[in-house]
Formats: C-alpha cells, sequence, structure tokens
C-alpha cells in the first residue's frame, strides 16, 4: 500500500507538471496575437487631442484701406471664452457671432505702411501669432480749390467732439446683416483714399474717408444697413466742416457717416432699417457743390466701404 500511494503521487506531479508545460506554451503561442492587437491600439490611444482654437483671416490678400476679418473658432469651449485678438499696439474686441465663434475687425488705412503684419489671437488656454501681408495701393490725388469764404475753414471744437465720441462707439449687438446697399443712387463721384491739395497745399494726413455721391440737391438719402442713430449735427449747431451730419451704429464697432446733407429726417436715438430715408443731398459745410459724402468706419478707421457694399467685408 505504501508503494501504491507513492506511485499514485508521482503520476499526479507528473499530470500537473505537463498541464502546466502546456498552459505556459499556450501562453507564449498567443502572444503575436496580442501584440499585433496592442499595436492597432497602440496609435489611437496616443493621438494628440485636436486643437481647441483655429483661425480664420480674410481677405486673403488684403491692401490698404480694406477690413480685415479675423475669426475664431473654439472647438473646446470648457477651456474658456475669452477671445482677444491684437496687432502692433492696437487690441481689438471679438464679438461673438455663433456658438463658440468670435470675429474681430482689423482696419487699415492708406496713411499706413505696406507690408508684413502680426496679428496675435488667443482663446482659452491657447494662443496662436498669424503672420499676414497687407499690400501696396495707389491712390489718386486731387486738386481741390475752396471758393472764398470755404477755404480754411476749420472744424469746432463741439463738431471735433462729436465726431471723436461718433468714432468711439462700440455695440455689442450686430444690427447689420449681410451687404451694405448704396446711400444714394447719384453718380460715384469721388472713391475712397483720394489724396488731396487744397489750393495749392498737399495735405499730408489727409484721406478722402469715404465715397462720395454727386446727388441732385434734395435727392434722398438711406440708410445702407440696420443701425442705430447716434450723431445729429447741423451747421447752426457749429458743424462748420461736416455741414448737416448723421451718424449711424450699425453695431460692433462698424459706423456710417453722412455729411453735406441739405435736410435730415432723423434724430438721435432712432433706429433704422436698410433703405430707409435719413436725409437730403445738399452742400453744407465744406462742400464744393451738392454731394453726398458717405464714410464707413471700422473700430474707429475710416475704411474702404467698398467691399463693404459687394458683401465681401464679413466673409
Amino acid at each position: 500500500m505504501k508503494l501504491c500511494k507513492s506511485m499514485i503521487t508521482i503520476d499526479s506531479i507528473n499530470n500537473l507538471s505537463y498541464k502546466l508545460n502546456a498552459s505556459i506554451a499556450g501562453f507564449k503561442n498567443m502572444l503575436p496575437v496580442a501584440s499585433v492587437a496592442l499595436a492597432v491600439v497602440m496609435p489611437i490611444a496616443l493621438s494628440s487631442p485636436a486643437k481647441a482654437l483655429q483661425v480664420q483671416m480674410t481677405p486673403k490678400s488684403p491692401r490698404l484701406g480694406d477690413t480685415i476679418s479675423v475669426v475664431v473658432s473654439l472647438d473646446n469651449p470648457a477651456s474658456g471664452s475669452n477671445v482677444t485678438v491684437s496687432s502692433g499696439t492696437e487690441t481689438y474686441t471679438a464679438y461673438e457671432i455663433a456658438p463658440n465663434k468670435y470675429r474681430a475687425f482689423i482696419p487699415t488705412t492708406p496713411l499706413e505702411k505696406p507690408g508684413s503684419r502680426t496679428v496675435r489671437v488667443s482663446g482659452g488656454a491657447e494662443n496662436k501669432n498669424l503672420t499676414f501681408q497687407v499690400g501696396a495701393r495707389k491712390f489718386p490725388v486731387q486738386r481741390i480749390n475752396l471758393p472764398p469764404g470755404k477755404a480754411g475753414v476749420k472744424a469746432t471744437e463741439l463738431e471735433l467732439r462729436r465726431a471723436r465720441e461718433f468714432r468711439e462707439v462700440r455695440t455689442p449687438e450686430k444690427f447689420w446683416k449681410g451687404a451694405f446697399i448704396r446711400p444714394n443712387q447719384g453718380r460715384m463721384s469721388t472713391q475712397y483714399g483720394v489724396r488731396r491739395y487744397y489750393n495749392g497745399v498737399f495735405a499730408n494726413d489727409y484721406y478722402h474717408r469715404g465715397l462720395d455721391f454727386a446727388g441732385a440737391s434734395g435727392s434722398t438719402v438711406t440708410a445702407p444697413a440696420a443701425g442705430r442713430i447716434v450723431l445729429v449735427g447741423t451747421v447752426a449747431q457749429g458743424f462748420k466742416v461736416h455741414g448737416n451730419v448723421v451718424g449711424v451704429d450699425h453695431g460692433q464697432g462698424v459706423a456710417s457717416i453722412f455729411m453735406h446733407l441739405r435736410q435730415i429726417s432723423v434724430k438721435e436715438g432712432d433706429f433704422v432699417q436698410p433703405g430707409q430715408k435719413i436725409g437730403t443731398v445738399g452742400s453744407t459745410g465744406a462742400s464744393t457743390g451738392p454731394h453726398l459724402h458717405w464714410g464707413l468706419y471700422v473700430n474707429g478707421k475710416s475704411i474702404d466701404p467698398m467691399p463693404w457694399l459687394n458683401g465681401t467685408a464679413e466673409k
């Protein structure tokens, strides 16, 4: 009996050893499969997360006088919505135009130098620096001879203050929608950016800040886009250069000014719709004849209104 028990014990041990060896061999056979599966999964696990900050700038090839649209999209709104856009020494407000999407406008003028610029954009925890080129642009030169009584006319302190306050208006709401419309049906007589000699003297810091329409005296002037009337001034109040003038706030730093009017049909605080009458063409202020001067301002600077008329300014 003792021998039998020993033989059983030895058999059990041999059987256990066989099973253990088989298990080890099976595990070794499985290793290549496990390695392949691991190789497939690992790239997904180690892939970098999508960028939370995306920036689109238009137009692609801006020139002096253009409005540069900077649209910032946040794919991860949880990271925060404090979006800032700056260039040079200027910082421009980025207004929300859709969920997690913001836009800032950068104005350029004929008095600036063409060349390379950098836009710094931050949103949430991300920052981006983008370099772009502003192309040169040749502007025509005019010689204007003002008649006696209008030559050398200077703006009054009231006029300058009200004009400055108008340019500083920043309303978060966006009132306009789509392309702007012509404020008068007269022929366009002077384009944006023209440099001038006044009575033979070149105006170094001057450029024509808008578009002139040679409408007949008394012809209708309409709002090019929706907005609120924030400026109404008259010759009687001391607007010697602007003449009878109306300023419209279109929201988000965009504003229109209408000068040399004969009559004014609105008052400050009124809200106007595109095509609504705001006055009539005249020749008040520093004007050589009946015409409408329409100036369009973006963040306080006079820019070319043409891209706003054809609807390309905010694409």
